[in-house]
C-alpha cells in the first residue's frame, strides 16, 4: 500500500524542469523528520517547510497497489496526451517508491522524476533525478542529474559535493525568516562559484502550489 499526502497538477517550479507541466505527488513520511512541529528542533532536517504528515491532503490517500497509484496520478493529466510528466516527492519518495509504479508509469507514457534527500537507495528506472543533500545526513545517491542544496545550512558547504556526479548544480536559498538575506548570499555564493546556478522557488512567487 502507498500512502500519499497529496497529489494535484501544477507548474514545476524549482531547478532545471521550472514551468514545466506536471503532477505532483507527495509522499507520506521522511527518515530525516517526523514532521510534528515538537519533533523539529531534534530532527536532521529541521528547516523542511512541507506537510507530508497523513493522507488527507488534496488526492492524497491510501492506494492498494502500483496500478492503482498510476491510475489515479494519470486521472490528473489533461486529455492532451504528449509531454506527460509526474514528480514523485515527500517527506521522502525512498521510503515508498519502488520499480513498480515506475514500470507502471512508463506503461502510461509518463517521464517519471524524482525530488529525494539522497539517503536511501530508489528504482533504477527514474528518468529525472533531484537530490537535496541535507547536513548532518549521510548521502547514499551521489550521481543525478541535478542536485540542489537548500543553502546555507550549519556543517555543510556547497564545495562538499562539488566531486559528485550531477550534471546540473543548484544552490536554494533557504525560506525561512531570514529569506531576504539567504537570496543575498546565495547570489554572491553563485557569482563567486559559478559551477552553482541559482534555483528559486518560483512557485511560492506566482501563489501556486
Amino acid at each position: 500500500m502507498y500512502q500519499i499526502k497529496e497529489m494535484y497538477y501544477t507548474l514545476q517550479g524549482e531547478g532545471a524542469r521550472t514551468g514545466r507541466p506536471s503532477v505532483f505527488c507527495r509522499f507520506t513520511g521522511c527518515n530525516l523528520w517526523s514532521g510534528r512541529e515538537k519533533d523539529r528542533s531534534t530532527a536532521v532536517c529541521n528547516f523542511c517547510d512541507t506537510d507530508f504528515v497523513g493522507v488527507d491532503g488534496p488526492g492524497g490517500g491510501k492506494f492498494i497497489n502500483a496500478l492503482e497509484l498510476s491510475d489515479a496520478i494519470e486521472s490528473f493529466w489533461p486529455n492532451e496526451e504528449s509531454n506527460k510528466y509526474v514528480v514523485f516527492t515527500g517527506g521522502e519518495p525512498g521510503l515508498q517508491l519502488d520499480k513498480n509504479v515506475v514500470d507502471h508509469l512508463h506503461l502510461k507514457n509518463f517521464e517519471v522524476a524524482v525530488e529525494t534527500n539522497g539517503t536511501l537507495d530508489l528504482p533504477l528506472n527514474i528518468d529525472w533525478l533531484t537530490v537535496s543533500p541535507k547536513a548532518d545526513s549521510t548521502l547514499k545517491i551521489r550521481s543525478g542529474n541535478e542536485l540542489k542544496l537548500v543553502y546555507p545550512q550549519e556543517n555543510v558547504s556547497p564545495n562538499f559535493f562539488e566531486d559528485l556526479d550531477f550534471e546540473i548544480f543548484y544552490l536554494q536559498p533557504m525560506d525561512n525568516e531570514d529569506k531576504d538575506k539567504n537570496t543575498q548570499r546565495t547570489i554572491q555564493y553563485c557569482l563567486e562559484n559559478p559551477r552553482w546556478k541559482l534555483s528559486l522557488q518560483t512557485h511560492k512567487y506566482m501563489g501556486i502550489a
